[in-house]
Formats: C-alpha cells, structure tokens, sequence
C-alpha cells in the first residue's frame, strides 16, 4: 500500500496546530473568570437592594397600611394607577391612550354586578387608570346598543346609563359619584349623600372633569379627578338603562360594587415619594422596583435596556486604529465563537404592576436574595436581588434590583478578544517562525539529496562531488560526511574503471611471451601426449588474447568519446545501410526493417550509431530463436528517433533489465558458450547512446514471447 510522504514542514505545521490549544485554555479562564465576575454582581446588587431598603425603612407613610392587610390582589377588582407619560387631552377620542392600551382590562360578563331578569343585556367596557401630575386619569371604552341620557328636566341621577364611582377618601370616609350626562360632552358629575336612606339631593363634583362621546358602539368616558380625592381603595361601576320609558337599570358591569366600603377593590398609586429615594440610584444603571407586601409595585426607576450593570463602562472604551482594525476583520471571526450581547432583547416585566419570584418571596418573609432568569427570547440573562422593608419589626415590601449581564458579557468578549489578537500573534510568529526553521531545514536536506543524486549517476559511476556544508550541526555534519563517502567511492570507481586498461596494457607483454615460446615449442619435435598440453595452452593463450581485445576495446571507445566530434547525418539512411549489411553477414537470418522515408537529421558520429547497431543485432542473433525474424523499426515522435530491436526467444531474468547495460555483467551461460564473452557489448551500446544525448532501455515482450531493446536518440530541428 502506497504512502505519500510527509515533510519536514507539514509535519512541523501539524505539531505547530498543537498551539491551538493554548487560545483553548484561555477561553475556559476567561470563562471562570466570568463566574467570579458574576458573582461579585450578585453581591453588589445585593448591596444596592440593601442601600435602598435601609432608606425605607421605619417610614410607614410611604406605604399603604390598608392595602397591606389584604390577603390577596384580585385582578380587575384591585387596580393599578400606570404612571402616564404626561397629561391626557379629555377629549373623550381616548388616542392619547393608545400608548397604554395593552395594559386595560376587559370588563364584561365575568364582572357584572348586577343582571336584571330576563335582561339581554350584553354591556361590557374596556378600562384602565393611570396617573400624572397630582391627577387620576381613567377612560372607559363603553359597548352598549343602546344609550340612555339623563332627562333633562329629571332630577335623578340614577335612571339613566351612568358611571358610579367610589372610594375611600384620604380622610377615611367613604364617598360616592355619579356621572350622569343628559348629552355628549362636558361631564355632569354629582357626589352621592353619605347616607343613601335620607332623600338628600345630590351635589355637583367639579372637581371630576372629562368628557362623555358617544361612539357606533357605545360610548367613551374620559375623566381626570384629584389624587387628594383617591383613598386606598376605589371603585367603578357603569349601569346600563335600556328602556328610555320605564328606565330600569338593566345591569351593573364594574370593578367592584360601589355600595359599600367593605366591598371596594383597593387602587395602588405610585408613590411619589419613594419614586424620588429610587430615582437617586439611577445612576448604577440597575431598575430598581419597590414592592409592598403583596407584590404590587409601589414605585420603579430604571430601564434593563438603557443599563448594562456595574460594568457598562466596557462598553464604551474610546475607539483606536487597532480597535477599528479588529472590529472590522477579526471580529466577524471571533464572533463565530462569541455572543454578542442583544439590545433587542423581550423585558417581560417592563409594564408589570405585580412583581413575583422566589427572591421576592424569600424578601417579603424577611431575607435577602437573588435569582438569575432568562428573558423569554433567552437572548439576554438577567440578575435579579431583593431585600426586605422593615416598619416595627414588620416585612411591609421589599426592594428589588435588576440587572443584565451585558456588562459582563462584554467585558469577557472584550478579554477574549485581547487574548486572541495575543495568541494570534504569538501563534502566526511562531508558525511562521517554525515554517521558516523547517523550510530552511527542508531546503537544505532537499539540496544534500539533490547532490547525493546528481553525484552518481544511473550506472553507479561518480560523476560530481558532494561540496561539504560549513554549518556546524548535525545536517552539516552529514553533508560532510556524505562528501568524504562520495569522494572515498569516487577514488575507488576510478580505479575499477581504469583496472580493465591496465590489465589489458600489463597483461599483453606475458602474454605474447607465451604464446611465442608455445609457437617455438610446438616446432620442436615431442611426443604426441605432450603435443596434447601445448594445444590446450595455445587455446587458452588464444582465449585470453580475446578477452584482451574486448577490454581494449571499451577502453579505446571510452576515449574515443570524449574526443569525437559531432557532425550532421541521416539517421534512417545510416540504420538502413546497417541492415542491409546485416543480410550479407548473416544469410541465414531474417530482418524485418520499417522505417519512414524522412531522412530524420540528428547531429552525432554515424560510425558509432553503425557500432551500437552490431551490439544490438549481434545480441539479438545471439539470443533469437533459430529460424525466427528479428524485427527493426525506426519511427519519429516529436524531435526524438526510436530505434526498437525485437527477437523472439528466452526472457530477460528478473530485475536484470538495468543491469546487462553495465560492464562485466552478462546473463549467458558460461558452460556452454563458445568463446568468452565479458558483458561488454551492450555496455559499449549505452556507452553510444549516452554520447549522442539519448538513452537504451531492455524491456520483456507483452506476451513474454522475446526481448525488445529500444534506443531513444534526439533529432535535429529541421
């Protein structure tokens, strides 16, 4: 199975990945940091709670002791006077309500007071009060199909569609009004007598103004009356006359019945004064809530959305070229990561008149505490703490203080943001500095292996040396010791190359000498059995004088190489021309030859190509199975020659296609052959095309029928 190798340099940046790990363990620090962070808000706000409690207590003025003896808030019976923005035009259109109308109550079926029998009375109104200025504001969007005035000449108040109004005063005394109008338009308002029993004529109120609109389905009713007429508890009740005749009172549909004190429904005002204690916190960008003791909010100060805790101030650190650099291209990847806080975020509890929770719970039974939640888009969490009001030893509400995390959260985004630019810098520097150190550790391993490779070339032989490197480590090292093993080699292929010549030039002088005193021996008279040795001495003597040629040979040819000059010839002419000689010296063989009829021009010595022709043929004689065709072609592609020598017969053994190209090598048979034969023939052949620029290559049949030999040679542009 093939494995691509890796470098120096993918393996260094692979080991430099290992760094990563590092923006990995600040990420969690930062993370524990936040905790800390977190819970020093919780401890701050649990001290703010406890500033502002401590202003409340002992002051029992600033709550309302009647309200606070009930059991429980009813919804619809107990009202809330919403804080109003500014003062409401009594126009009766209700448009400046608009703002406010999620918080009216409907006031229907479910709140009738009274029903008269068979009456098909469907009156219902949509109600809300709210208070500005020293003022109660209250509007009633009144569905009746049919509106019945006060007659003009009547003296009741009381047989008509009417708005009765209740209360218990400042004072503690328990007050009834009317609002009976003969027409659209300014209110007529009345005060009932104190005791309904006595026939005590009613008394105008010009203290309620407003206005009485009819509209397609009823009526509106807009009216603003004093707080200094408002006790703790109040009431509403519209009555509905149908019959403009008999003008009975059909139903009663309100807040709570109006007859009574007992059966009032309490109001919670705002109270001014602790808005003015709370309003002096809004600085520390909490919203702060007071509470009395059956969670109706008694005061607020503050907006979730306008605040981002103790910590806001991370928010607006002044703006740098850096900070505008990273904010543009490195914060869009950070915050892949990262979670910027949301402005858009749902504050559920912006409008809530009644507040609950376990921490307030935990405060109203005299302990302080905190709790964090989401907000219902979970976009934003919130820290929530309570502390108690104390009034004689009695929980009379509590405080309560909110905050996001945003500060927090941006002032951990803020720390990651520094730790990254600083891990990523010391990542990039690093990277790039073990990039660096690699490539020049990969460049200099690279040019050792290109010096070892290009010093020996594909037959073994030495041909440039290895230059020694002057650094002083370890690659240095082994480029040195590469150059002196090189050089060793070097020194002993030269002698190997050179050891052919010299025996051939020492071993001719003993040589003759043997075979001229073999010759005067042979002349001498001797018996026929030692007639035999000196024939097999002058055999042997003939054998070695052979071999003798063939070494020269080569050598000769070596030297004649590097000596020749090149001329310009008809490559296809010269290998015809072979062939046809080839004929004639072998009339019992048969040649194939194919070749085109362009001259193909190559610069070269044809005598030698003619020599590497009779390597190759005489090889091929040699091997091809008798009686078979030893096929030649010549074909051209692009600016090269290939000259392919096929026969049939006996295969090349394994792994031997490189090596019979080198000297001394040879895959015959010694105890069969002839005469000796050195492996020097297709040496010489390589030895040819090497010359001329080419190469020769050996190579099995397809069919493993034969041999094919194939000579690449350049040619000349024409």
């Amino acid at each position: 199975m093939y494995h691509p190798p890796i470098g120096l340099r993918t393996k260094t940046l692979v080991l430099s990945l290992f760094l990563l790990g590092l923006p990995w363990l600040g990420y969690k620090y930062v993370w524990e940091m936040e905790k800390y962070l977190r819970y020093g808000q919780e401890k701050t706000l649990e001290g703010t709670t406890q500033a502002v409690a401590t202003a409340l207590h002992e002051r029992p003025k600033l709550f309302d002791k009647q309200a606070s003896f009930l059991k429980q808030v009813e919804k619809g019976r107990d009202l809330y006077a919403y804080p109003l923005n500014g003062p409401i035009q009594l126009d009766g259109k209700l448009s400046d309500w608009d703002e406010y109308s999620h918080k009216a109550m409907e006031y229907g079926s479910d709140n009738r007071l009274f029903l008269a029998q068979n009456s098909d009375s469907k009156l219902h109104f949509r109600h809300m009060v709210g208070k500005y200025s020293g003022y109660l504001y209250a509007f009633f969007e009144v569905s009746d199909a049919s509106v019945v005035y006060r007659g003009r000449n009547s003296l009741a108040v009381d047989r008509n569609d009417m708005l009765a109004i209740a209360t218990l005063a400042p004072d503690g005394k328990f007050r009834r009004y009317v609002i009976a109008n003969m027409q659209d338009g300014w209110l007529s308002a009345f005060e009932l007598p104190e005791d309904p029993t006595l026939d005590t004529p009613v008394k105008p109120e010009i203290r309620i103004q407003g206005q009485w609109k009819k509209t397609d389905v009823g009526y509106n009713i807009e009216l603003r009356m004093p707080l200094e007429m408002v006790g703790s508890k109040l009431g509403f009740a519209i009555h509905d006359v149908n019959d403009k005749n008999s003008r009975n009172v059909e139903a009663i549909v309100g807040t709570s019945a109006t007859d009574s004190a007992d059966k009032l429904g309490t109001v919670l005002l705002p109270s001014p004064e602790i808005e003015s204690i709370i309003k002096g916190m809004g600085h520390n960008n909490s919203r702060i809530w007071v509470v009395d003791i059956h969670g109706r909010v008694l005061a607020k100060s503050g907006n979730l959305h306008d605040g981002g805790g103790v910590w806001a101030e991370a928010e607006n650190e002044p703006q740098t070229f850096w900070s505008k650099v990273q904010q543009k291209y490195l914060n869009p990847l950070y915050y892949k990561i990262l979670t910027r806080p949301p402005d858009d975020f749902v504050d559920a509890l912006k409008d809530s008149t009644e507040l609950q929770g376990s921490h307030i719970q935990q405060a109203l039974s005299g302990k302080l505490a905190s709790t964090w939640r989401l907000t219902p888009d979970k976009k934003a969490v919130v820290l929530a703490a309570a502390s108690p009001i104390w009034i004689d030893d009695k929980v009379m509400g509590a405080v309560i203080a909110e905050e996001t995390t945003h500060g927090i959260r941006t002032l951990r985004n803020r720390a990651l943001e520094k730790l990254f630019n600083i891990i990523l810098l010391v990542m990039s520097i690093g990277t790039l500095s073990l990039f660096f150190f690699a490539s020049s550790i990969s460049s200099r391993v690279r040019k050792l292996r290109d010096q070892a490779e290009q010093s020996i070339d594909s037959q073994g032989r030495i041909r440039n040396a290895i230059v020694p490197s002057p650094v002083r480590d370890e690659i240095g090292d082994l480029s040195r010791s590469f150059a002196n093993v090189v050089g060793r080699l070097s020194q002993y292929t030269h002698y190997l190359e050179n050891m052919s010549s010299r025996l051939s030039h020492e071993l001719r002088t003993p040589v003759a000498v043997v075979r001229s005193s073999l010759e005067h021996l042979s002349l001498q008279s001797i018996d026929s059995d030692a007639m035999k040795y000196v024939d097999r001495a002058q055999e042997g003597v003939k054998r070695l004088s052979l071999i003798l040629s063939n070494m020269s040979e080569a050598t000769r040819l070596e030297e004649s190489l590097s000596n020749a000059e090149a001329d310009q010839f008809p490559l296809s002419k010269v290998i015809s021309g072979c062939i046809a000689g080839y004929q004639m010296t072998y009339p019992n063989e048969q040649f194939a030859f194919t070749a085109p009829s362009e001259p193909m021009m190559m610069l070269g010595v044809p005598e030698y190509i003619a020599q590497l022709m009779d390597k190759l043929i005489g090889n091929a004689i040699e091997f091809h199975t008798p009686g078979s065709i030893v096929q030649v072609k010549l074909i051209q592609q692009a600016k090269h020659a290939i000259l392919t020598v096929e026969n049939l017969g006996p295969q090349l053994p394994e792994n031997m296609a490189e090596e019979i190209f080198e000297s001394m090598v040879s895959v015959r048979n010694q105890n069969t052959q002839q005469k000796p034969h050195l492996g020097l023939g297709l040496y010489i052949a390589r030895l040819i095309a090497a010359f001329h620029g080419g190469s020769i290559r050996a190579a099995n049949l397809a069919d493993g029928t034969g041999v094919v030999f194939t000579v690449t040679l350049p040619l000349q542009a024409s």
